[in-house]
């Protein structure tokens, strides 16, 4: 009875050992084949970018409208329309890119980033998946031995660096000509305001490359997810602002009401006009580019009385927009969540 057992337990040894090497050795093999196939894949895809005419010419406008922005705000500087009461001139380097002309309708470099922003990741995302599908090839390439998971990633990675890529080249192009036209170069905090300024905006597009790739899983047409798109950046950019100015007037308290009453009104305003991720994106990068700015909701007196009159240091700014960061951050992975989940169960057929 003693050699059976012994004969029994050896053998049970011998059969999980073979059967956590045979388990775990493909699992291994499969993960190093299914990051080649992302990479391949995530290549391929930039590829496909950057030798696209739309991508071309989004970026012929972005530049343009760059170059325009800096002669706007050199415009400014020369006609002497900067307020050395809220930035003065140790923070002119960050001027360059909110600073505007009142003699030129040229928008600073901000708000034109605030405004064709969403459009690259509007154009990059809006046929990421339908059109894969419409032509057939999303069948033959998910027949392949690769995860399904990896083509929904490399959709997301390669316009997402991408969206990096071309952000971060426009804000050194305007740091490079307005270091050739003022003169000197921007302090450390200035440099790291203005690099802060460019992830947020990366950020901030790739909320809407998401946006538009779920409204591509969604829709069949590419019209339609494009269309769709649009149409909600235009919501938010436009017709959204009007409708909270109607709830305000509906909702207004007199200007005899309580003080308490008051407040709690334009915080209420305050909270749905943040809803809104184009209000998040303005809010944070006008506090990092504006160090004057100390609050970006409604003082009481109570709050004044001791203040120091003084610009924000870069850490305090970080903390003042942390909130709005947080927002932009998990509004942006809640749409890569749901396009995730829903071309994860979405049924795909090959084209025969």
């Amino acid at each position: 009875m003693t050699t059976y057992s012994s004969y029994w337990k050896q053998f049970k040894q011998k059969t999980s050992v073979f059967i956590k090497n045979s388990v775990q050795a493909p699992a291994k093999s499969k993960e190093r084949r299914s990051t080649a196939a992302l990479w391949v894949m995530v290549q391929k895809e930039i590829g496909d970018h950057i030798r696209s005419w739309r991508f071309g010419i989004l970026i012929g406008i972005i530049v343009l409208a760059c170059i325009g922005s800096i002669f706007s705000a050199v415009t400014a500087i020369r006609d002497g329309s900067l307020d050395d009461s809220t930035s003065g001139n140790s923070f002119l380097f960050l001027r360059m890119f909110t600073l505007t002309s009142s003699s030129l309708s040229v928008p600073s470099f901000a708000t034109f980033l605030s405004w064709l922003g969403p459009l690259i990741g509007i154009a990059l995302g809006f046929d990421a998946v339908n059109s894969e599908r419409n032509k057939g090839t999303l069948g033959r390439l998910l027949s392949q031995p690769i995860y399904r998971d990896d083509f929904i990633i490399a959709k997301f990675v390669s316009a997402l660096f991408l969206i990096s890529v071309v952000v971060f080249s426009l804000g050194f192009l305007v740091m490079g000509l307005s270091l050739f036209t003022i003169g000197y170069p921007p302090t450390p905090e200035e440099f790291g305001r203005v690099v802060l300024f460019l992830i947020i905006a990366v950020v901030y597009i790739g909320f809407w490359l998401n946006l538009s790739i779920l409204f591509s899983i969604r829709f069949r047409q590419a019209a339609t997810s494009a269309l769709s798109s649009i149409a909600v950046w235009l919501f938010f950019t436009i017709f959204y602002s009007m409708i909270i100015g109607l709830i305000n007037s509906a909702t207004a308290v007199s200007p005899q009401a309580d003080p308490a009453a008051q407040l709690r009104q334009m915080n209420f305003i305050l909270t749905l006009n943040r809803i809104s991720p184009t209000e998040l994106f303005s809010e944070t990068i006008t506090t990092m580019l504006s160090p004057g700015i100390r609050s970006l909701g409604p003082l009481t007196m109570d709050q004044l009385v001791g203040a120091i009159s003084s610009p924000l240091s870069l850490g305090q700014s970080l903390i003042l927009v942390w909130p709005q960061l947080t927002g932009l951050i998990a509004a942006t992975m809640i749409c890569f969540g749901l396009s995730y989940a829903l071309f994860m169960r979405q049924e795909i057929r090959s084209r025969v």
